[in-house]
């Protein structure tokens, strides 16, 4: 591998085991654009201002989804069968889609094992490939989310 790969330049695996530890707690921020404000409020058939009364803080001069007082997603549910799914799937953030392949993750191979501990989907699964890694960076960044 060339000094100028990445680390990962051979892919990383990951599959989703639908824990819904991604979207718990402890809280923080799953930051929203205005694009995205509009999508969900639309899929919850809600205007805009009821939808961001009901569902946004302001935090760091941006908006972001509030949580339940224990930090998980206030869209996260628990199927009969004990998954976890997310009731705006079709409409989820961009930070959402993106995960595990937040840079804070990336950084060194150590991120992505620290990150494997508490997400059991990751270094199971298929390859996801140097390509579409990538892509998930380069939407992290254009949403400027700081991950």
């Amino acid at each position: 591998m060339s000094p100028s790969m990445p680390w990962y330049a051979d892919g990383l695996r990951f599959s989703c085991t639908q824990c819904g530890r991604c979207c718990g707690g402890p809280p923080g921020h799953v930051w929203v654009s205005d694009d995205e404000v509009a999508a969900i409020a639309a899929h919850l058939k809600m205007s805009l201002a009821e939808f961001e009364a009901r569902h946004v803080r302001r935090a760091e001069r941006r908006r972001s989804l509030l949580e339940l007082p224990d930090g998980d997603c206030e869209f996260l549910r628990t199927d009969p069968d004990g998954k976890k799914r997310c009731s705006i799937y079709a409409v989820r953030p961009e930070q959402c889609r993106t995960w595990p392949f937040w840079q804070s993750n990336l950084r060194t191979p150590r991120d992505w094992e620290r990150a494997g501990r508490t997400c059991p989907g990751i270094d199971t699964g298929s390859t996801h490939p140097l390509p579409v890694i990538q892509e998930s960076l380069l939407r992290n960044r254009d949403a400027k989310l700081p991950l």
